[in-house]
């Protein structure tokens, strides 16, 4: 298989591939960034897990099997990072709309951002950096986290337009792990707390690779509005209701037959995410290839090929629900960010046509999304009763 090959099939064969690697081996090689290729101390799951073509739940009941939950604490603390994120911004989902405004404050063309985006700013690492997420999608963590000190402090750019980068670049990319991620660097999502890259630091985990000059030496916290305290989660749908229904496949989960299981359904339609078009071309061959896998495996598993609609508009979706005989719409659950935004204005229309949109969360969600309310330590420490809830050996 390719490196990233957009299907389920491949994401489990790299998640089992990967799972004798998941305890001692990779915590104790994880920080170090070998260089483009070189990076087997990481899973590289993250792009399917990101699109739930390959699931959290799998991931981790994968590294308890083989090394026990104490042997793979570190994998799984990892993955939860995600979860934990996720919860966070579904309570707080100001913090998206806060991010879409300031980025678009701010001039994406001016010439230091474009230098930085196409690595000339003569900072040894940073420009590779640079050059390699846009060639390949892909950065390793660590590298993230200097590229975002080193794009906020030393270069003094917005922080929102080097999030909409990656974004617009990582594979991986996520509403909620990438904004946050680049709020923590940037001292607002723990306030007052920034990460400082330093020379020492990138040469001793890129063994020697990358020695930078003339990085800051301090990191002074932006500042912004308190933050408003969590809200209670959205509902969700739990029960599976009588009449037909036409399902709906959005890049925010590529495997609905888990959620959406027992329900009748009539029909199944897809619609990329808004945006998709400024993607780079890794993400784009990503989502495209993913989408497919998704739709094949939909029309095969409910007996109705998939069709794709131009645009996740609620006339869109009223017009194939009515064809169809459907009684509503019903989707795998949709977190903060574009498709939620989107599904949100097409919401009405929906409604105004006598039909329900139902979202139907899955158990990991259910059970983990609330303990966030805090920071992500006390919800590691709450995480392990939810884990057990969901069958997990921990």
């Amino acid at each position: 298989m390719t490196a990233w090959d957009p299907t389920r099939a491949a994401g489990l064969e790299q998640m089992q591939a990967f799972a004798p690697r998941m305890g001692r081996a990779y915590s104790a090689n994880r920080n170090t960034d070998f260089g483009p290729g070189r990076n087997i101390s990481v899973s590289a799951l993250s792009p399917w897990i990101r699109r739930r073509l390959v699931t959290e739940d799998e991931a981790v009941r994968a590294a308890i099997e083989a090394h026990g939950a104490r042997g793979a604490d570190k994998f799984i603390q990892e993955v939860l990072w995600r979860t934990y994120w996720k919860g966070w911004l579904e309570m707080r989902p100001e913090v998206w709309t806060r991010f879409e405004i300031e980025r678009a404050q701010h001039d994406p063309m001016a010439e230091a951002v474009r230098a930085a985006e196409e690595g000339r700013t003569g900072i040894e690492g940073f420009d590779d950096w640079a050059r390699e997420l846009v060639e390949t999608g892909w950065l390793h963590n660590h590298a993230r986290m200097w590229f975002a000190s080193i794009w906020i402090f030393t270069l003094g750019l917005p922080w929102s337009l080097g999030a909409d980068f990656f974004l617009r670049h990582l594979l991986d990319a996520d509403p909620a792990s990438n904004t946050l991620s680049w709020r923590w660097v940037a001292g607002l999502q723990t306030a007052g707390k920034t990460y400082l890259a330093t020379a020492e630091n990138i040469s001793r985990f890129t063994e020697g690779r990358f020695r930078p000059k003339g990085l800051a030496t301090e990191a002074r916290a932006l500042q912004e509005i308190p933050v408003p305290a969590a809200g209670p989660l959205p509902p969700a749908r739990r029960e599976t209701p009588d009449g037909p229904y036409l399902l709906l496949i959005t890049p925010e989960d590529l495997t609905p037959g888990d959620t959406i299981g027992p329900w009748e359904i009539r029909g199944v339609v897809s619609a990329l995410e808004p945006g998709a078009e400024r993607l780079g071309e890794h993400p784009q061959a990503f989502l495209a290839g993913a989408m497919a896998d998704a739709e094949q495996r939909a029309g095969v598993r409910y007996g109705h090929p998939a069709q794709r609609l131009a645009g996740l508009t609620g006339e869109a979706l009223v017009e194939a629900a009515t064809a169809a005989g459907a009684r509503g719409i019903v989707t795998p659950y949709v977190p903060v960010g574009p498709t939620a935004s989107e599904l949100t204005r097409a919401g009405p229309v929906i409604t105004a046509a006598g039909l329900d949109l139902v979202m139907v969360r899955r158990p990991w969600d259910d059970g983990l999304w609330p303990l966030a309310s805090r920071g992500f330590f006390p919800f590691r420490e709450r995480s392990e009763s939810a884990l057990r809830t969901l069958g997990l050996p921990v």
